[in-house]
């Protein structure tokens, strides 16, 4: 009798399409399925996410272009970096919230229509005395990110099966290191160093066109293809979600409830710490390469493209381990010891006067640094269950705007007194502190724990 069924698949089956209902007349309907267009919704949304990380450090690999150029001073130039973090400090919360509010759909559309507008707008600051439309043109990419750094670790729980889930979010990660990378690649090789500013400004024309150009095409393809989420949810952890839903979900209390969570607060530093780094490193490789290697300024991008390159690499094996063995405290710790050691290790080596050194010790920093960064998505999914996903993720990135502001700002000032050596030791320093608090989170893997409840329930993933 109806009365005498569970009610999670009383509830499931309402979830159900009526051409699916049909089907299995005989047999209890799947609560829970997942799609294969997910790998079409995951490679669009790592696509934007990857423009839009592009214009972070387009102008930073090329600092003493651009400060020739526009005739500026470095710290200006860092700004166009650093305005990635300040914009996001501010417009997190009613991003996220949107996220939660309003889903994927929406807050992708935001995201990559604000990027190519970014993009757009840098086509009118090629003029040597145009230094602020470039600010504001950077200001509306840098906003755009908010919209979009968030996604993966939400998008990963809504389209994926649980034995992929961790992949999925490495994935998304992989997206934003591969912008990056390219704009770690491209721009020494488009605008050259040259006395000769016309031919400065060919290449930056050639960079901002082909910028603009790729967002656009970009933002068409999410407002036509990108979808919000399936028709069924892909895991028991989802199923449970949707079913415990009320019409009314209170993004207050999701806010309160996270930082009421011991170990996600510690997870919030040590996270904010790690990719502080990476950003501060990143926005001021240029100068620190170029102060050990004089006129080395495309050499100085291949070794940004390595550092990020092999973070690519760490991401993707990092989120398959963690698939395979769910042993996210552990793992986030040995990541986490490794990234100091390859710092210390890139601290201690660039004065060796060898850049085959300083290129295998970034791939190896790298492999780790930005490694960790899907393991701090994954591993805030699984401590703070239910809540949302995007919520947490976007915490853990405002941390690390926040510590990637300071770090740049304090590292700015001793690179341009020359103190490299003493930068990078704060570095390495922040990275240790970091490591120490990591061991202090307690590995409350809730996620895990709901997905096993609800799997008593269901049955496992069909594709369809």
């Amino acid at each position: 009798m109806t009365k005498d069924r569970p009610p999670v698949a009383d509830c499931e089956n309402r979830l159900l399409p009526a051409e699916e209902e049909h089907e299995h007349s005989m047999e209890q309907p799947k609560l829970h399925k997942v799609y294969t267009r997910r790998w079409v919704i995951l490679g669009i949304f790592c696509l934007c996410s990857m423009s839009n990380a592009f214009q972070w450090i387009q102008y930073g690999i090329i600092s003493n272009i651009i400060v020739q150029y526009y005739d500026t001073s470095p710290l200006v130039v860092n700004w166009f970096s650093m305005l990635y973090m300040l914009c996001y400090i501010p417009l997190i919360f009613p991003a996220t919230w949107l996220l939660d509010a309003r889903g994927l759909r929406l807050v992708t559309i935001l995201g990559s229509g604000m990027n190519a507008v970014g993009a757009c707008l840098k086509l009118a600051s090629m003029g040597r005395n145009l230094i602020a439309v470039a600010m504001a043109a950077q200001t509306i990419s840098a906003s755009a990110q908010v919209f979009i750094l968030g996604i993966p670790a939400h998008l990963a729980a809504v389209w994926f099966g649980p034995q992929e889930v961790s992949t999925a979010t490495a994935i998304g990660v992989f997206g934003n290191q591969l912008g990056i990378a390219v704009g770690f690649l491209l721009p020494p090789v488009l605008v050259p160093v040259s006395e000769d500013q016309e031919a400065v400004q060919r290449g930056l024309s050639t960079m901002f066109y082909g910028t603009a150009a790729v967002t656009t095409c970009l933002f068409l393809l999410v407002l036509f293809v990108f979808q919000d989420a399936p028709p069924i949810p892909p895991s028991p952890a989802q199923v449970a979600i949707k079913l415990s839903q009320s019409g009314d979900r209170s993004y207050v209390r999701s806010i309160r409830t996270l930082l009421s969570n011991g170990s996600f607060l510690l997870l919030v530093i040590t996270y904010g710490i790690n990719a502080g780094c990476f950003y501060s490193l990143s926005t001021l490789l240029n100068q620190i390469i170029l102060h050990y290697f004089p006129d080395a300024e495309v050499e100085t991008g291949w070794v940004g493209l390595t550092i990020v390159f092999a973070g690519m690499v760490g991401s993707v094996l990092c989120g398959l381990w963690l698939d395979r063995t769910k042993t996210f405290k552990i793992t986030t710790l040995v990541v986490y010891l490794l990234t100091f050691a390859g710092m210390m290790t890139f601290t201690y080596t660039l004065d060796l006067d060898r850049m085959w050194v300083v290129f295998v010790v970034a791939g190896f920093l790298g492999f780790f640094m930005t490694g960790y960064l899907p393991l701090g998505f994954e591993f805030a999914a699984e401590i703070t269950y239910p809540e949302p996903e995007g919520t947490s993720s976007g915490l853990l990135n405002a941390s690390a705007q926040v510590f990637g502001v300071a770090f740049t700002l304090g590292m700015g000032v001793l690179v341009d007194r020359g103190d490299i050596r003493v930068s990078l030791l704060v570095l390495s320093g922040g990275l240790l502190l970091g490591t120490l608090l990591t061991a202090l989170i307690k590995s409350d893997l809730r996620r895990q724990a709901a997905g096993h409840a609800a799997t008593l329930l269901a049955d496992g993933p069909t594709n369809v």
